[in-house]
């Protein structure tokens, strides 16, 4: 494909060009880390046949070095075995990652808004970028929704894993009784499908709706009938975008969403597994989540899909989540999916 860049017609269709390119560069981000770690794995057996013909003194030093190489091999090994999972179709696309507060009322509203918080952390921890595209507030405290895109090499992989009901036990800050609650919210993750596909939206079957952006103002956001809800009449799907001041530039980022939602649902419908992607959220309420996150009697982020635990609650809720979305990834891959997975304290 390199060769192929150098030909006198490359150029002639600057579109073909890009493609090009562009898949050339995600065959060599799945290629060239793993040609780096063999290269460092001679090197190791450079430095084993350096440390057999030195004395016992040089031969601790060089053990030292190893351990230490060792260990930061360990890492990346387990880094590029769970990118080998990512062999979805759109796994390497931008995540459209919506949060719905579900039951418990103002409870549920600022566990999305603890949720938000902890997914924007998660993203910045993987270098991935975060685009605010609609957000609703709560009644009285949190957001009752929000939808935000997250940018990055294989951001839709990683974040599918936490597509699913999520529950929270805590002492609620808004009981004057310090009574336990408990409270749900639902998260839903797309794919951004930048390729073509053949997703045709007839203007018969969409509701367009303009109205004033809501939240906090400035920049003249909440001044204009800037923002937009579609509704898709067929399947009943809603999407809202308010973060730009155009209206147009906020109905077609509305429509990339829309169209990317149809064609998820489509694709689960041919499939007839709607149980990976929606029937796994079901309703939003006992006996659907995916994951508790325990704060009162005791600490503990138990995943109830893998098994795995933790109890540095105050760590996952900072954004510390990788444990979870890996084990995710390993137990769907046939090669780890018989294999008991151990409980991470």
């Amino acid at each position: 494909m390199d060769a192929q860049m150098g030909a006198p017609d490359f150029w002639t269709s600057n579109e073909r060009a890009q493609k090009h390119i562009g898949k050339l560069n995600g065959l060599k981000k799945s290629v060239l880390p793993v040609v780096a770690y063999q290269k460092k794995i001679d090197d190791i057996g450079v430095m084993l046949e350096l440390m057999a013909g030195e004395d016992s003194a040089a031969q601790e030093a060089y053990d030292v070095e190893l351990k230490g190489t060792l260990a930061a091999l360990t890492t990346a090994l387990d880094e590029l075995e769970i990118a080998s999972f990512l062999t979805g179709q759109f796994d390497r696309n931008n995540a459209i990652f919506s949060i719905q507060a579900g039951a418990g009322g103002t409870e549920s509203n600022d566990w999305a808004d603890i949720l938000f918080r902890m997914y924007s952390r998660w993203a910045e921890r993987r270098n991935f970028s975060v685009e605010l595209m609609d957000v609703q507030p709560g009644d009285t405290a949190g957001i009752s929704k929000a939808t935000i895109l997250i940018k990055g090499e294989n951001a839709y992989g990683y974040a599918k894993a936490e597509r699913g009901v999520h529950r929270l036990v805590r002492i609620s800050p808004f009981d004057s009784n310090k009574r336990r609650h408990t409270s749900f919210c639902a998260i839903d993750v797309v794919a951004e499908i930048t390729e073509d596909i053949d997703i045709e939206i007839k203007e018969d079957d969409l509701r367009v709706d303009v109205y004033r952006s809501s939240g906090k103002g400035g920049q003249g956001v909440n001044t204009t009938d800037s923002a937009v809800r579609l509704t898709h009449a067929p399947t009943g799907i809603v999407v809202v975008c308010q973060n730009e001041r155009s209206q147009i530039k906020n109905k077609a980022t509305a429509m990339v969403v829309l169209k990317a939602r149809i064609y998820e649902r489509r694709q689960d419908e041919q499939r007839a597994e709607m149980d990976r992607f929606y029937g796994e959220k079901g309703e939003i309420g006992f006996g659907a989540q995916i994951r508790s996150y325990v704060l009162q009697p005791y600490q503990m982020v138990k995943d109830l899909r893998t098994g795995i635990s933790t109890s540095d609650t105050q760590g996952v809720l900072d954004g510390d989540l990788d444990r979870f979305v890996n084990a995710w990834l390993r137990a769907g891959c046939p090669r780890h999916r018989n294999k008991d997975i151990q409980m991470d304290e």
